[in-house]
């Protein structure tokens, strides 16, 4: 990917040479992807199921506010139990997954260590997860 140097991709870079700094942003990276990836995984089951929101509201014995937050862009803090149920009322269930080795190696040894050896490449690969440009 090709990149312009900016103070912010600099200053995050060198962030992550930190132990504290770098554990807090792969945690927090980690936490955004997997709450983004699950509320939009029951935003697709919800628009092919037969359901809408107070449907589901009502399933989980909610307010519609509820399950509209939830599936609404921007807020995204929901609790594991509420992504359970409303996953439960769509006939789904969450589970856990392995991660793959590569990305096992450019997340999971950093988090237990808080060392890393590459602490550009793993911030460009966050950024590109988020959806950002690199040094944008």
């Amino acid at each position: 990917m090709h990149t312009t140097r900016s103070q912010f991709w600099d200053d995050l870079v060198e962030d992550l040479r930190d132990p504290e700094l770098l554990r807090t942003y792969i945690v927090e990276s980690v936490r955004i992807e997997t709450i983004d990836r699950l509320v939009n995984g029951l935003v697709d089951a919800l628009s092919e199921s037969e359901l809408n929101r107070a449907d589901v509201a009502r399933a989980i014995r909610e307010e519609p506010s509820v399950v509209r937050r939830l599936l609404s862009p921007g807020y995204r803090n929901p609790t594991i139990g509420t992504l359970a149920e409303v996953a439960a009322a769509l006939g789904m269930r969450i589970t856990l997954e392995p991660l793959a080795p590569e990305e096992a190696a450019k997340v999971t040894e950093p988090l237990r260590t808080g060392e890393t050896d590459q602490p550009e490449q793993l911030a460009e690969d966050i950024l590109d997860k988020r959806g950002y440009a690199a040094a944008g």
